[in-house]
């Protein structure tokens, strides 16, 4: 089924805020085998409005509006898309004695239109807000109006448009994710496409991350474990194609991989960070129960602190200065005896976009890795550094993945 999403509100027309409705539910559609073909933005306008929606009437199976559904005047949404479908809008007395009882004394007489809906329409239940969504089905297109704000949107897509919609495609889709690092998306998709081309009754999508690559393997079939099933030889074979450049299945991201890899071993972490400037620490304590496995964490961005706080040698910064290989396995084993922690990770180099030496210019970072097994460093290649932003989230990711390899064997 072809789909357009029509985002309506002049804030984000004129780019005051980000659409992150629209990520939110293309993603969720297209998980779900759904084509996304068109998305719209238009303004509070009653008259560009209706011409959006006429023009999705025409060439959509599934119209999904987010926006426009409140209380005052310019939420015109309701009124012109039920309008354009030939529909009139009625009050709906149990939505009604929602918003009486959500609201209290604050309600006003105008927050009354939020009750008004298509006739014959189903109500989407709103548990995270006062305006009520509704879905209908008229002419061979299916409509779906949800609330703007992203904390409303999210969970009504997730947990009321999504079981509707579900029910219109027949069977139910299943999806893999597997996470890739270390290769970039041209390479990655290179080495599977034999396999891509070879799916019957299984799809296979390469998507570039910042920084890594994912696949998205998906199959369906009447429920969502048998979809899941058909899925799980095709991401088997991936792992036989990419080897440990694949870092989990189903998983967010890399610090998680680390997090629960450490807590199975009952194993800790300490990090050393000079360039890095505490992001390995900010990103595994995002990782619910990294305070399991995490505990001492150290900025040494000034030499003196890398010499007084983790013993780096005075002479090692003289002879070799403070971004290289010495410094970095320095770093790592100074945090890992002053924490007593199992692992310990360092970060040093030149994040830019001043700096850095000929032999080790802007973009130039050492990782290091001290652990009871032995010592190692990395040098990530710098080539596709840019930014000052872009060094740092990628030495991080590097630092992770090293720990994963190396240490945890993953």
């Amino acid at each position: 089924m072809n789909c357009e999403l029509l985002a309506v509100g002049t804030e984000l027309l004129m780019g005051e805020i980000v659409n992150t409705d629209a990520q939110i539910i293309a993603r969720g559609l297209n998980e779900h085998g759904f084509n996304v073909y068109w998305q719209t933005v238009v303004g509070d306008n009653p008259q560009r409005l209706r011409e959006a929606v006429e023009t999705a009437k025409r060439r959509a199976d599934v119209l999904v509006t987010t926006g426009g559904l409140g209380p005052t005047a310019d939420d015109l949404t309701k009124e012109t898309v039920a309008a354009v479908f030939g529909r009139p809008l009625e009050m709906d007395p149990v939505q009604l004695a929602r918003l009486k009882e959500r609201m209290g004394p604050a309600m006003t007489p105008n927050n009354e239109k939020q009750a008004m809906l298509p006739r014959g329409c189903t109500v989407l239940v709103n548990d995270w807000g006062t305006a009520p969504g509704c879905a209908f089905e008229q002419d061979g297109c299916h409509v779906i109006m949800l609330p703007g704000p992203p904390r409303e949107c999210a969970p009504m897509f997730r947990e009321r448009a999504l079981p509707y919609l579900e029910t219109l495609c027949g069977g139910v889709i299943g999806s893999r994710y597997v996470k890739i690092f270390g290769v970039g998306e041209s390479s990655m998709e290179t080495l599977v496409k034999p396999l891509m081309d070879s799916l019957s009754g299984v799809t296979m999508a390469p998507y570039a991350k910042e920084g890594e690559c994912e696949l998205r393997i998906t199959a369906r079939a009447e429920t969502r474990p048998a979809a899941l099933a058909l899925c799980d030889p095709v991401v088997e074979q991936v792992r036989a194609i990419l080897g440990n450049r694949v870092y989990g299945v189903d998983v967010s991201s890399l610090e998680e991989v680390v997090v629960r890899g450490l807590q199975q071993r009952h194993m800790t972490i300490a990090f050393a960070e000079s360039c890095t400037g505490g992001l390995l620490a900010k990103r595994l304590t995002d990782v619910s129960g990294a305070s399991q496995v995490f505990g001492y964490g150290c900025v040494t961005y000034w030499n003196e602190a890398k010499t007084g706080l983790l013993g780096v040698q005075p002479e090692t910064i003289r002879q070799h200065t403070e971004v290289s290989a010495e410094c970095a396995i320095e770093m790592a084993r100074g945090v890992r005896r002053l924490s007593g922690a199992d692992i310990g990770v360092s970060t040093t180099g030149y994040a830019g976009p001043t700096g850095g030496t000929e032999e080790n210019p802007v973009g130039t970072v050492y990782i290091g890795l001290s652990w009871p097994g032995g010592e190692t460093v990395l040098r990530p290649d710098r080539r596709y550094m840019r930014t000052r932003e872009q060094v740092r989230r990628s030495a991080a990711s590097h630092a992770f993945d090293l720990v994963r390899r190396e240490v945890l064997g993953l």
